[in-house]
This record gives C-alpha cells, sequence and structure tokens, in this order.
C-alpha cells in the first residue's frame, strides 16, 4: 500500500513574491502579511497561500518602511478580563482514556482579549487604517481594569508606546464616571474629601466630583493618576455609595469617544497619551 503523499499543488506565494521583488523570502512573507499583495486582485495575507496561473501583483507604493506597529483602544464590557494575562488555552474535549476533560471556567474565558477580532472592529473608527490580520496579533497590555469595570482598555505592539504606559503610568490622569444609587450632592462627598486628607490612609492625589444627580441615579466623575484598581469602590463605601456602574473614560489624553462596548479602534495619528 503507497503511504506516500502528493506534493500540493503550485508554489507559495511568498516565492513568487520573490522573483517579483528580488527580494529574500522574510521580506516577500513581510510583503504579503502587509497587505500589498493581491492574486487575481484580491489582497492575500497568507504566504503560505499556494499559487499556479494567477496574476500576482504588488502595491506599486509596497515598502516594509510603511509597516508600522498599531495601538489599539477597546471598550471593555463589564465582567470581561482587563487582558494582561493571555487567552487560556482551550482544554481537549476528552483525556486520552476517552473520559470527558473537565470543562473550562466560563469566567475564565471571559477575557477582552477575545473580542479583538475583525468582527468587533468599530463603525467609530476613523483612524483611516486598513485591517490586517497582522494587526491583531502579539499586541501587549499593561493598563489594568478591574474585571467589573467596563472602559478604556489599551493593547499595542508598539514598544515605544508599551514603555511610555509603563513607565509613566504613576502620572498619567486616568478618568472614571461612577454610576451610584440615589440623588448625591456635593456636601455628601466631604467624608471622602476628608479621607483624601487623612495621611494615614495614605492614598492617592484624586479629585471627585458630581457630574449629574436625579433621585433615581448620580455619577461621579473621578480623576486619579495611576491605575489604582478598587479605588473607586472604596471610596465609595467611605461615602456610603452603592455603585451601579463603573467605566474609564480616558487615559492620559486618549479618550473612548463614541466607541461602543465591547468595540475597539485603531490608535489614530496625532493621539498620544
Amino acid at each position: 500500500m503507497n503511504f506516500s503523499q502528493s506534493a500540493p499543488e503550485g508554489e507559495r506565494l511568498s516565492k513568487r513574491v520573490m522573483q517579483l521583488r528580488g527580494c529574500s523570502r522574510r521580506e516577500a512573507e513581510q510583503y504579503i502579511e502587509g497587505g500589498f499583495v493581491r492574486v487575481d486582485g484580491t489582497v492575500v495575507e497568507e504566504p503560505q497561500f499556494r499559487v499556479k496561473q494567477h496574476a500576482v501583483t504588488m502595491d506599486a507604493h509596497a515598502s516594509l518602511l510603511n509597516l508600522t506597529p498599531v495601538t489599539l483602544i477597546i471598550n471593555k464590557p463589564a465582567g470581561f478580563a482587563d487582558g494582561l494575562e493571555a487567552l487560556p488555552e482551550p482544554e481537549p474535549a476528552h483525556t486520552g482514556r476517552g473520559a470527558p476533560a473537565r470543562r473550562p471556567n466560563k469566567k475564565s474565558s471571559q477575557n477582552v482579549r477575545s473580542l479583538l477580532t475583525p468582527a468587533q472592529h468599530s463603525a467609530h473608527d476613523f483612524s483611516g487604517v486598513r485591517l490586517l490580520k497582522r494587526h491583531l496579533t502579539h499586541l501587549e497590555a499593561s493598563v489594568p481594569l478591574e474585571q467589573g469595570a467596563s472602559g478604556l482598555v489599551v493593547f499595542t505592539q508598539d514598544f515605544r508606546t508599551q514603555r511610555k504606559l509603563t513607565e509613566d503610568m504613576a502620572f498619567m490622569e486616568h478618568e472614571l464616571i461612577v454610576d451610584v444609587r440615589g440623588e448625591v450632592t456635593p456636601d455628601a462627598l466631604r467624608p471622602i474629601e476628608r479621607a483624601m486628607r487623612d495621611e494615614r490612609l495614605r492614598l492617592p492625589a484624586f479629585k471627585i466630583s458630581v457630574g449629574s444627580a436625579t433621585p433615581e441615579r448620580s455619577k461621579l466623575r473621578l480623576a486619579v493618576k495611576g491605575a489604582h484598581p478598587g479605588l473607586a469602590a472604596y471610596l465609595c463605601e467611605i461615602g456610603e455609595f452603592e455603585i451601579l456602574a463603573l467605566r474609564r473614560t480616558r487615559v492620559g489624553r486618549v479618550s473612548l469617544g463614541e466607541l461602543e462596548e465591547g468595540g475597539w479602534r485603531f490608535l489614530a495619528d496625532g493621539e498620544r497619551f
């Protein structure tokens, strides 16, 4: 019986690009992954794609200098982990002996990284960046946000952005909106203000104010330098406020804007943390 496997038809797209461009295999793969190569008029981003008599063309302005790393902003839904940890590895459906494997914890799968997909790319993205598959890989996160909160989370491929978010975090202002039950007056914030001045508590410097208030619900604005998970809950405990929702709307000079919950966008040129 013949167990030999037939060779795949055609040649790798990367090999064809090497011939067209007169470049190395790695450079050819980068051109393809950069979205500069079309096969019969359609952009193909997989270097291993097989071609035969296909028409392979390259963008006239293709340049590896244009393969700049990207930074993404996502509006994390409440209940999702902030993405500082990688997605958990999927467990096999059965063990080697045929017995059912342990079912994964449903909560552990609620990682905001799972929303970094083309389907979740926001219609409110006006950066002008053309989405490529490579934009959704090798993304680092460094700005924590508690699981119960929603709002702005950052992912980046750019080591310079990652370094700034890490090294300058203590000096970067975060703005959060805290929805609490009932009508809150400015006078109701005095216990929190006294706690801020109490050196024994060693709280970070912050500003808190009432944004809007109705008999049913009030919105508090909390601005603090650095990421301090749990601070909003602690302050509301001091003020005897019941938190209904917590959302981070800004990190440094970058705001959520109209980005819908669960959606993501590219950081645009000119936006700086």
